[in-house]
């Protein structure tokens, strides 16, 4: 659409784009519940979605699976005592670890791919057809290792995986030279940016280890803010006096994907560990004293005996 009424292509792709998400905001605003029995509204009808005997089913069943959603409703705010209660949360520190680390090692040569195809001889129209297949790619693994990790309720191992497929494709980026055919160039840097996302992965994860609705609203926030700052640093690894084999842009990843693997088990030890204290502790209670603690503990979401670290 460049020339098109007089504006730039990337004026107008920034407009379509812009007006697709006010149509998802408003369409979302209007189809979100504030809770289930509160389904009636000019947008979704005046009958609702449920009836009364379905409201109750629901409200059951959402409690029964995680009874801390009880806690509080969609609509009351968070105060301060508990913004500064899930900042402090130490527990959950490990997976803000991995948010601000687990996609630099791959975000890097997704950033310049553009760049790094034109300076391979590539045409502009080449250049944006390429970038396709990473892009399928990448969606058809990340559904999939999403899928894998809640099947076998496993997350740490996924996240490792990810980066044990994104090590050759790296070793081998920085191993290239100006006579590798480009073909061979563009073929290992489709298969590195196809790598698995575990970020839907980790979100969830977040929130499930938060175990409770006041914590899980700003430890999700938290989280995405971690994941954000890691796209930040990644932009700053490839560097212009490195183009165009950025040579020491990817032994640079190369070192960052080996930690990435460390930081991963490193945070799966942890969690064992803290379940396994948690355990000896709710084992050594008699029956009795499971009930009083049950009945009268003042612990909140994650800081609560009887709750175990999903990892």
């Amino acid at each position: 659409m460049t020339g098109v009424k007089g504006y730039a292509g990337w004026r107008w792709m920034f407009l379509i784009e812009a007006l697709l998400t006010l149509l998802v905001g408003v369409l979302a605003y209007g189809v979100m519940l504030p809770a289930p029995t509160k389904s009636k509204s000019w947008f979704r009808g005046k009958n609702g979605w449920f009836n009364e005997r379905e409201e109750k089913i629901i409200v059951n069943r959402i409690l029964r699976d995680d009874p801390s959603k009880g806690d509080m409703h969609n609509r009351q705010p968070i105060n301060w005592t508990n913004f500064w209660y899930t900042l402090t949360d130490y527990d959950i520190w490990p997976i803000y670890i991995i948010g601000l680390v687990f996609q630099t090692s791959t975000s890097s040569v997704s950033t310049y791919l553009s760049l790094t195809l034109r300076s391979l001889g590539f045409s502009t129209f080449q250049t944006t057809l390429m970038g396709l297949p990473s892009t399928v790619g990448n969606l058809i693994t990340m559904l999939a290792v999403t899928y894998s990790s809640q099947y076998f309720n496993e997350r740490c191992l996924h996240g490792l995986f990810s980066q044990v497929w994104s090590l050759p494709a790296l070793i081998a980026l920085e191993s290239f030279g100006k006579s590798t055919p480009k073909w061979t160039k563009f073929g290992v840097t489709t298969v590195l940016i196809s790598h698995p996302s575990t970020h839907a992965i980790q979100v969830a994860w977040t929130s499930r280890n938060s175990n409770s609705v006041r914590t899980r609203t700003v430890s999700s926030a938290l989280y995405n803010i971690s994941a954000q700052l890691s796209g930040i640093i990644s932009n700053y690894i490839y560097r212009a006096d490195d183009a165009p084999l950025y040579k020491r842009g990817n032994r640079a990843l190369i070192g960052i994907c080996a930690m990435n693997m460390a930081v991963y088990a490193l945070v799966k030890a942890y969690y064992i560990v803290r379940n396994r204290q948690r355990r000896k502790i709710w084992d050594s209670w008699t029956l009795e004293e499971k009930n009083d603690y049950l009945t009268n503990t003042t612990d909140r979401g994650n800081k609560r005996i009887d709750f175990q670290f999903a990892h």
